[in-house]
């Protein structure tokens, strides 16, 4: 009867290393007996190195045929107790998470993976606000909303800031080259690039009036007054009533402002 060398038969790992000590005890070496396995069960059974390794196993007095349990870290990870971890703290490393779990640090990134969850920073807030700060804001914002349902002030607001911004700022973008063929090249930024000082005046329907201070000048209490002349200026004609909200800058809380 003919035998397709081709079609490989799928045998477990027990069934090939019976196959290999049975070829040992007929005298054959083991690369004699990866070939005979892979001709007459399919090529690419068993190599011959897997043929010397356990060939070396039986002459040493081993027989055992199933694979002895592992002594790493476990695959298997308690998914509820994975979430309950970050749920409780979501800032705990990889690390952290294998130690308290019992497994590798791998094993938990790919759970995670198949949580959706990704690492990120979180954002950056001015302050940590209590619970009596926090229903402060609340109940303020919810005056100004019932507010403006009675009268629309928010088109009357104006606010104003100013901003250091760079002289010159190069971007350095991805370019689609050839192959061999050098980009334009981007100068690199100095240590103490120039900087100059933008004051910016607007409203819910946009800028208003903006202005960059001369080299060498900042904000002072003269200055931010002759600067709101000039916006008030330009309001004129254009809104019955203003409402102006400036921060707490000393220069917005001088007595002359």
């Amino acid at each position: 009867m003919d035998v397709d060398v081709e079609s490989k038969i799928n045998l477990s790992h027990r069934e090939v290393r019976v196959l290999l000590l049975h070829e040992l005890r007929l005298g054959h070496k083991a690369t004699e007996a990866a070939s005979n396995i892979c001709g007459t069960m399919g090529q690419g059974l068993v190599s011959t190195r897997t043929a010397q390794r356990w060939f070396n196993h039986f002459k040493n007095g081993d027989l055992e045929l199933d694979d002895l349990p592992r002594s790493g870290r476990p695959m298997e990870v308690d998914v509820d107790f994975l979430k309950q971890l970050i749920e409780e703290d979501p800032r705990l490393t990889l690390r952290c998470l294998a130690e308290q779990l019992g497994c590798s640090h791998t094993t938990v990134e790919k759970h995670l993976n198949e949580l959706g969850k990704t690492w990120k920073y979180g954002v950056w807030i001015p302050h940590e606000l209590s619970a009596h700060q926090l229903q402060q804001r609340v109940d303020a914002c919810m005056d100004l909303i019932t507010s403006h349902r009675n009268y629309q002030w928010l088109s009357n607001l104006i606010t104003g800031d100013e901003k250091w911004v760079l002289y010159v700022n190069y971007p350095r973008r991805r370019q689609w080259l050839s192959a061999g063929q050098t980009g334009v090249a981007t100068p690199k930024a100095d240590l103490h690039p120039k900087k100059l000082m933008l004051s910016v005046w607007w409203g819910i329907k946009g800028v208003i009036h903006w202005e960059v201070l001369p080299n060498g000048y900042t904000i002072t209490a003269d200055l931010y007054c002759q600067q709101l002349d000039r916006a008030a200026e330009k309001l004129k004609g254009k809104q019955d009533r203003v409402y102006f909200l400036h921060d707490n800058a000393r220069p917005h809380v001088a007595k002359s402002t």
